[in-house]
């Protein structure tokens, strides 16, 4: 077993681990940077084959490295946006090591020991650049039917990887809604379970969501300003990108349902509220046209009125009579994907500094514990903190703070716990 020091260690080689490690090599800061996989390892095993990215090749970038790409206004394939970070690596020449997995984090006497199976790393800065799609979230219940073929939406590959006959999708995100689509494209019969949303357009007034998200100024919402809403925003860059209409869904074929409570001998209980999910949705997805409209008002910007865009469709009638129950069995379901998100998990990190739900506890990114942040997760520190071209200004921010309280002295983990944000 070995022992090893550095002045910065980072932990994750996704895109904010990667965006970290530029920002420090640019403040001459020492650092290293290690990854349990692959680099954009969840994009490269935990994507589907048909995934397309939700954001315009044109917003798409990492600090000093654009996609380089000939539709701007398309969207890019999951392997693209694999092959766009890993190019990034590259063009930053990261000090990457792959296939080195962090399982545990401490305090040590001079800053952290963070222990892997090819030894101890001792650091006097940590950045935990993970990401917060770490662990499928799959009901307690969903292990119950083991007659039917079940996955999770990041373990789902290709309509073919499912058995024939028709699927139960719960969860109607944007993981959800693509793979509706893609299967009810396909010929499958679909269920799609849809709960509590946030529905955007896809463009309006002749502009991308990304770029009105942008005018407005909303991409740089701080959090403390971020309101009790926490359903992400649903879009997808699927088909060329389109708003995600779930009435339009279902003149496909696609089955609307209400959230599943359970599923008991074959059957699914479900409760009959999808219409006020899709009324949620739809008060969010108006609001927006509102909020663009009044913005075009007061400054006189030359984009014409949409006035389609409000066209809303009828109630399909699987939201007019919500079912309650679904017969798996007689509705010929033989496969159930579980599109129900991820949680953090960050057990390994032995330090005081999670709320009672598991979440990190930091001001932008700074925790109360000197020398050790948190990189890349939704709303580190405001709107577009987690956005491929958001994140690189909470790197250089981090990276100011490490560079300002890196150790003088030529021991490199002699730490420095000045200006430290107080909890």
């Amino acid at each position: 077993m070995s022992f090893d020091q550095v002045q910065t260690l980072i932990i994750g080689g996704g895109q904010a681990g990667l965006a970290m490690s530029h920002m420090l090599s640019r403040r001459g800061c020492p650092h290293r940077l290690v990854e349990r996989g692959r680099i954009a390892e969840r994009w490269r095993s935990e994507r589907w084959e048909g995934l397309c990215f939700q954001f315009p090749n044109w917003s798409v970038q990492l600090p000093d490295y654009p996609l380089a790409n000939d539709d701007p206004d398309g969207f890019a394939s999951g392997k693209t946006i694999a092959d766009f970070v890993f190019g990034y690596a590259d063009f930053i020449a990261a000090p990457v090591r792959c296939g080195v997995e962090v399982t545990a984090l401490r305090r040590g006497s001079r800053g952290f020991i963070a222990e892997t199976a090819e030894g101890s790393i001792e650091a006097a800065h940590v950045v935990v650049a993970t990401g917060p799609y770490q662990t499928p979230v799959v009901p307690a219940w969903s292990t119950d039917e083991g007659s039917f073929f079940q996955v999770h939406a990041s373990r789902y590959l290709n309509p073919q990887q499912l058995p024939p006959g028709a699927v139960l999708i719960v969860g109607a995100g944007a993981s959800g809604t693509q793979i509706a689509e893609e299967l009810v494209r396909g010929g499958r019969r679909v269920f799609l379970s849809v709960g509590h949303h946030r529905r955007m357009p896809r463009r309006y007034r002749g502009r991308d969501l990304i770029w009105w998200l942008h005018t407005l100024g909303l991409d740089q919402t701080p959090r403390h300003k971020r309101g009790t809403d926490k359903a992400l925003p649903l879009i997808t860059g699927a088909y060329g990108g389109h708003t995600i209409d779930f009435r339009e869904l279902a003149t496909l074929g696609v089955t609307l349902l209400g959230r599943v409570r359970g599923i008991r001998a074959g059957v699914a209980e479900i409760l009959p509220d999808v219409a006020q999910s899709l009324e949620t949705g739809d008060a969010a997805f108006t609001a927006f046209l509102d909020l663009v409209d009044a913005h075009v008002a007061g400054t006189g910007l030359d984009h014409p009125e949409e006035c389609e865009a409000r066209r809303r469709l009828p109630d399909p009638p699987c939201v007019v009579t919500p079912a309650q129950r679904l017969d798996l069995v007689a509705e010929g379901v033989n496969a159930v994907i579980w599109a129900t998100g991820y949680r953090c998990d960050f057990r390994w990190i032995d330090m005081p500094i999670f709320d009672t739900g598991g979440q990190p506890l930091h001001r932008d990114g700074i925790t109360k514990v000197p020398g050790l942040y948190f990189l890349g997760l939704p709303w580190l520190s405001k709107m577009n903190s987690s956005f491929l071209a958001g994140v690189g200004d909470d790197a250089a921010r981090l990276a100011d703070h490490i560079a300002a309280h890196r150790p003088c002295a030529p021991d490199c983990l002699a730490t420095a716990t000045a200006g430290h944000v107080p909890f």
